[in-house]
């Protein structure tokens, strides 16, 4: 049985096996989570994204895919990048925002990973509403075909971890 844990603060100071960073489609750094992943875990992670873009994923990770690399100086064995979708008022894209935690529980998983630690994604950004980005992102996790023993939901803030909580009992 999955333990889902919530705690506000810094996802780079947790530690789990996999840290979860809300990635930008060129994985080569940003900001937001994403910059702090990569300013954190050191130029380690940033190198391999390098390899990555050089040769399986030349036009970037799409929307919604999950990949895998060091964690560097982080807490963590590996960093898992995925790739959230903009918030649309016209197209639903809630499939796509799931797919990012699925698919990341699916890839912690195949790696031996007991523990994985998500951000919210979408939220900053890339403009989702909070409610519904943490609707999504406990419905997604609870819903997974696969999962790892322990799933920590770090949120930012103590509004964002109180809804968080919230949600998940």
């Amino acid at each position: 049985m999955t333990i889902i844990d919530v705690t506000q603060g810094d996802i780079t100071k947790v530690r789990a096996d996999v840290i979860v960073n809300a990635a930008n489609s060129s994985l080569l750094g940003g900001g937001g989570v994403d910059g702090a992943i990569h300013r954190a875990g050191g130029p380690e992670i940033l190198a391999e994204c390098r390899v990555l873009r050089a040769s399986t994923l030349p036009d970037g990770l799409d929307v919604g895919a999950a990949v895998a690399t060091t964690a560097g100086n982080l807490p963590a064995q590996w960093v898992i990048h995925t790739v959230g979708p903009r918030y649309s008022r016209h197209e639903d894209r809630s499939a796509q925002l799931r797919s990012c935690y699925q698919r990341s529980l699916l890839l912690a998983r195949s790696l031996g990973a007991s523990s994985i630690a998500f951000p919210l994604i979408s939220s900053g950004a890339y403009g989702w509403p909070v409610d519904d980005a943490v609707a999504q992102q406990v419905g997604a996790i609870k819903a997974a075909d696969v999962s790892v023993d322990i799933v920590t939901l770090v949120a930012f803030s103590r509004q964002i971890a109180q809804l968080t909580r919230r949600l998940v009992e």
